[in-house]
């Protein structure tokens, strides 16, 4: 499969169901010759004690069948609540440096439509419950 393919195909987002957890931003290129495409993808997981646990996962997965590299734009945490439908970017990764919250947020926009998202400052209140 050509890399845009094999790019156009990777989900721009994907998150744990619930809680606050770790999340990376990552930059997902084509290694072939020629070709300077790329996406950017956001995961985040309740698995992780690190950030670079899922980026170590992500990126292997994604690299093995070849044509594709990734590097890690970043971290942070998300607080999701999918009763409430609200998604809530910030922090940031001690080994990776902060994310551009604002890109993981519109990434995060296109898989989940009818949620609020912010991604700015602390925590709201009402999600800290």
């Amino acid at each position: 499969m050509a890399s845009d393919a094999r790019l156009a195909a990777i989900p721009e987002a994907d998150i744990g169901p619930d809680g606050t957890f770790k999340y990376v931003l990552i930059r997902v290129h084509s290694t072939e010759e020629g070709d300077d495409s790329s996406v950017d993808i956001v995961r985040g997981y309740a698995w992780a004690e690190y950030h670079a646990d899922i980026y170590d996962r992500v990126a292997e997965e994604l690299e093995k069948g070849g044509g594709l590299d990734c590097e890690c734009l970043g971290g942070g945490r998300i607080k999701h609540d999918s009763s409430g439908k609200k998604i809530h970017v910030y922090g940031y990764s001690m080994g990776f440096g902060r994310a551009n919250h604002s890109v993981s947020t519109e990434k995060l926009k296109a898989c989940y439509p009818d949620y609020e998202r912010t991604g700015r400052g602390k925590v709201p209140r009402n999600l800290n419950s």
